[in-house]
């Protein structure tokens, strides 16, 4: 397991941490993918340097048995293990991606690619081999989920209305205020949180109840190696470890370039590996996010 912590910053002033939060939600918004009104069409060639070139990144999962790195995209999903990646199944638009219970279980939504069969939106779909084929589970032509998370009670998503769902089939709706950017569990615990530009939202029943967190940093993205540990990314690229499934956190280290999602996995040692998907290509940190570099192998 990681050694302690270092103890988390003092609380801002509260004209400080305004500010802060003002910023957040610019950055949030920035960083916010617009649902798309029909299926994804080619992208176009480009320059562009990045996890995959040309293509807009809406989630990461990194296998903690063998390693490979998946990008779900607005052009399908790729295998970033080694560079160029590799395209794995059929182009669809995954607004919304997150790793089952079992390696390689996926769940995703989203939207349709060019000559796809699917609906239009995608509802909620799965696949069991990899990524490589997808199957229809629900609110087909009803929901496009951007963001999904997997805890031990069921799957937690968001169209707009924050669902539960003990199956994948059918849904409970939560009574809630906020609108998270995106959500993170463990597929072995109960506790989820969702990221608000007003700062952590957490709930320790899979998603049933929530209760905002008193303090601590307002965060993009989150991930969770285990149940317990959780490690989350401000706007800024800050990055923050919590051993308490987020009830308290401490700051570490700083990814550089925008992020667009995070993953974490347990490493050899038992400590964390911290994963992101920046702009110039998936970087990892192996020392608790204190430090990041490239992760891809040529």
């Amino acid at each position: 397991m990681m050694t302690a912590a270092a103890p988390a910053p003092a609380p801002r002033p509260a004209r400080g941490h305004a500010l802060l939060a003002g910023t957040a939600a610019v950055l949030f918004a920035l960083a916010a993918c617009a649902p798309a009104t029909g299926p994804a069409q080619p992208a176009a060639s480009s320059t562009t340097q990045g996890p995959v070139p040309g293509s807009h990144v809406h989630g990461l999962a990194v296998s903690s048995q063998s390693g490979q790195i998946l990008l779900a995209t607005h052009d399908g999903l790729f295998d970033a293990t080694s560079t160029p990646a590799t395209k794995i199944g059929e182009t669809n638009d995954l607004m919304g991606f997150t790793a089952g219970p079992a390696d390689g279980v996926f769940y995703a939504s989203g939207h349709p690619g060019p000559g796809s069969p699917l609906p239009n939106p995608l509802g909620l779909i799965k696949s069991d081999d990899g990524g490589k084929t997808w199957e229809p589970l629900s609110r087909q032509g009803q929901s496009d989920f951007h963001t999904l998370a997997v805890t031990q009670a069921g799957i937690v998503a968001f169209d707009g209305t924050l669902r539960t769902s003990p199956d994948g089939k059918t849904w409970n709706t939560a009574a809630v205020s906020f609108a998270p950017a995106a959500l993170a569990s463990h597929p072995s615990g109960t506790t989820v949180l969702a990221t608000t530009q007003d700062g952590i939202q957490r709930s320790t029943d899979g998603g049933q109840t929530w209760k905002p967190l008193g303090t601590g940093p307002v965060i993009q993205f989150a991930a969770f190696a285990d149940p317990e540990e959780a490690v989350g990314v401000e706007p800024d690229g800050t990055v923050h470890y919590s051993s308490d499934a987020g009830a308290t956190w401490a700051r570490k280290g700083r990814i550089d370039g925008r992020v667009s999602a995070v993953a974490a996995t347990n490493g050899a040692d038992g400590s964390p590996w911290i994963w992101a998907a920046a702009a110039g290509g998936v970087v990892v940190s192996t020392d608790g996010g204190m430090t990041f570099r490239p992760a891809a192998a040529d």
